[in-house]
């Protein structure tokens, strides 16, 4: 994610939104003053354990850095699948291929997993699993060639939609959820390349390449939320600007039931500058 390292946590981001579900504020009119009234909650969540998430992001990080094209990034991209498709039958390996920031092609492993496809209703969950090949936003200028293992960058958006995909395996969803583990997303170009740094989008391969085809995918979703780097410690998620901008009410739901749930100290009511991110394309 471009400047990313700019902030504590990029947290959560929102696609553009498109909600055609029946929960949204009703207005009450009283002589001149209209009050907007929050709906009932009358969705049952499913539960969610923070010591699974956490081994689910160890379980990626013990592969090591997960850059494309190496074995690490194999290994785990099959560890993946599997453990989705453990979860739902209906799980699929995109693969493609996509010019980086210096022209060269990297192949895309992107990994979709679906649950109650046959709502009509759906909410798509995005993260992304690769990791950065290069450490070049560290003081030490001696490591910047050096791969991240990404477990907060990366590995825990994952884990936490995999303990996600875990539960909704355990207790079928009232409506349709998609789970999109995106790849190439923080391969753009290092902080020391001069000759590359004007190249735009070399960013977020694997979620362009996603798009570009969606036209070809058999589904579609109400809205979508993108998780990066949420696993900081004492982390704070602000409204980010992009999001604001598509998906005011996304974002409102979510931060207003994140207060309800007593995690305002984490959901911060303010907004932050634009995020260049998957939910960006």
């Amino acid at each position: 994610m471009r400047f990313k390292y700019i902030y504590l946590a990029a947290g959560f981001l929102f696609l553009g939104a498109n909600c055609t579900s029946n929960d949204k504020p009703a207005e009450t009119k009283t002589n001149n003053t209209t009050t907007l009234q929050t709906p009932q909650e009358t969705v049952s969540a499913p539960a969610f354990n923070a010591d699974s998430a956490y081994n689910f992001v160890k379980q990626q990080v013990d592969f090591g850095p997960r850059v494309p094209e190496t074995k690490a990034h194999a290994k785990c991209a099959e560890y993946l699948f599997n453990k989705l498709k453990s979860y739902t039958p209906n799980v699929e390996m995109q693969k493609g291929s996509m010019p980086m920031y210096n022209g060269k092609p990297v192949a895309i492993k992107n990994i979709i997993a679906k649950f109650g496809p046959e709502n009509t209703n759906r909410v798509l969950l995005c993260a992304h699993w690769d990791s950065r090949a290069w450490s070049d936003q560290e003081k030490d200028s001696t490591k910047h060639k050096l791969p991240v293992l990404g477990a907060n960058d990366g590995a825990s958006g994952v884990g936490v939609l995999l303990e996600i995909a875990r539960q909704l395996q355990l207790k079928a969803p009232q409506i349709g959820v998609i789970i999109l583990l995106v790849d190439a997303e923080d391969q753009g170009t290092p902080s020391f390349d001069r000759t590359n740094e004007r190249v735009e989008d070399s960013y977020c391969l694997g979620t362009q390449y996603w798009a570009k085809n969606l036209d070809k995918m058999k589904y579609s979703a109400d809205y979508g939320i993108v998780l990066d780097m949420v696993g900081a410690k004492f982390a704070k998620f602000l409204q980010e600007e992009v999001s604001v901008n598509s998906a005011p009410y996304v974002v409102q739901k979510v931060w207003s039931r994140a207060a309800q749930l007593g995690f305002s100290n984490y959901f911060i009511f303010n907004r932050t500058t634009p995020i260049t991110d998957d939910h960006f394309y």
